[in-house]
């Protein structure tokens, strides 16, 4: 299944979450948000609109992933799948000419979850949280942590007050290592921009980089981070 959130400058937001059979999802929440009054649409529901706003349903057979899936089947463990060399979750934060920010966050959250699980990708304030007067962030990893702490508004909030990105990612981070003590095999990373054009990010382990575009082009960015994986 998969969630998205979309949200601009002013505020507005619009998300999608438990949504399978359409290929971009982000364009779904996006037109939650230009079109209704509502924050979030979920599962059948969101489908049903989906297509009746033009919408376009697309089945996906991987046949990799569906013997992946009968393999799992044989033990159905629901322990989260943290693949440490990558992350599946699509964050996007920008500031344009105008100081006008915006963001938006999508995934189809970690393998072999329980049905009907949704992580904070779609939520705003948790996987995204845009502010026009301060800036935005974004987050990546277990869904249930960033959850638990308001990951992404925790960020802006601290720009609020005066942190630098890259301190706020990382003040964000060492909240979640606090309320999870022994934290083993879970990754989160939070990614910072300001209005002005300042960034930051953090993460628990290595491993999270970032794409970072400005009028010199676009180069790899890697965080800092707390720990290394063993």
């Amino acid at each position: 299944t998969l969630d998205a959130c979309i949200q601009d400058h002013a505020g507005r937001a619009g998300a999608v979450a438990f949504v399978e059979h359409f290929e971009h999802p982000i364009s779904i929440a996006r037109a939650v948000m230009e079109r209704t009054p509502h924050v979030m649409l979920v599962g059948e529901g969101a489908e049903r609109w989906a297509l009746e706003n033009g919408f376009t349903r697309k089945e996906v057979d991987l046949p990799e992933v569906r013997k992946a899936w009968q393999e799992w089947l044989k033990t159905s463990d629901y322990k989260p799948v943290v693949n440490v060399e990558n992350h599946d979750t699509i964050g996007m934060v920008g500031v344009d000419a105008s100081g006008r920010l915006a963001g938006s966050c999508t995934t189809s959250g970690m393998a072999y979850k329980v049905h009907g699980r949704v992580g904070d990708s779609p939520i705003i304030g948790a996987g995204l949280f845009v502010d026009g007067e301060v800036g935005a962030a974004c987050a990546t990893g277990t869904g249930e942590l960033v959850i638990r702490i308001a990951g992404s508004h925790t960020v802006v909030e601290l720009m609020r007050q005066g942190m630098e990105p890259d301190a706020a990612c990382r003040e964000a981070v060492h909240r979640i290592m606090k309320q999870n003590p022994g934290l083993k095999d879970h990754q989160v990373g939070f990614l910072a921009l300001r209005a002005d054009g300042a960034h930051g990010a953090h993460a628990i382990y290595e491993g999270f980089d970032f794409a970072l575009t400005t009028d010199s082009g676009t180069e790899l960015v890697k965080a800092t981070f707390e720990q290394k994986w063993e």
